[in-house]
């Protein structure tokens, strides 16, 4: 199995180069982010108690998140069989840590963090222009400058993490999306 955690900021591009790694290594692909939103829509439980903090532009609880994540895997095992890319998971490092046993207990592991790295004058200028074409209500300047402030405080010191373990793969998130993703599947193959 290839499992890559595809890690970035609020706009990195995670979910473009997510769409990338889906056609071309057949991966299946868990956005907590569209997890979210999809209960958010549908008005479940899970979608109100969600809400409250992504208008916040808070983390939602490692808890919360750790049950959504188990529940989407053992739900889609077929399609997770060659392998599945986790984009916006793990936020935390109690978030890591779980993720890791929860792949343990299923016989496998985290096989690369693919890392994307942008400034974050050009993330803001991305997340605003991205909520003005697609009318998320969460890509608002307040907000935005919020979730970087939880990203740099919470989810940052991930890359030490998985620096430490020999699993982050920088990756320069500026440029065209093609040399972006040149990059990224060099990295990826290395470890394949």
């Amino acid at each position: 199995m290839l499992n890559i955690v595809i890690f970035g900021a609020p706009g990195s591009g995670k979910g473009t180069q997510s769409d990338n790694l889906i056609k071309t290594y057949g991966l299946f692909h868990i956005s907590t982010g569209d997890v979210l939103r999809d209960n958010i829509k549908r008005g479940t439980e899970l979608g109100g108690i969600a809400k409250s903090y992504i208008d916040q532009g808070q983390l939602i609880p490692d808890d919360l998140m750790i049950d959504i994540l188990a529940n989407v895997l053992d739900t889609h095992k077929e399609e997770a069989a060659k392998g599945v890319i986790f984009d916006g998971f793990p936020r935390t490092i109690a978030q890591a840590e779980a993720l890791e046993q929860m792949l343990q207990e299923r016989g496998t592991s985290v096989s690369t963090v693919i890392g994307l790295e942008v400034p974050e004058q050009e993330l803001i200028e991305r997340i605003i222009l991205r909520g003005q074409q697609t009318g998320r209500t969460d890509d608002n300047m307040e907000t935005v400058k919020n979730r970087l402030d939880v990203y740099r405080n919470q989810t940052s010191p991930l890359q030490a993490f998985y620096q430490e373990k020999g699993l982050y793969q920088a990756i320069k998130g500026t440029g065209k999306v093609e040399e972006i993703f040149a990059d990224i599947r060099r990295a990826v193959d290395a470890v394949k």
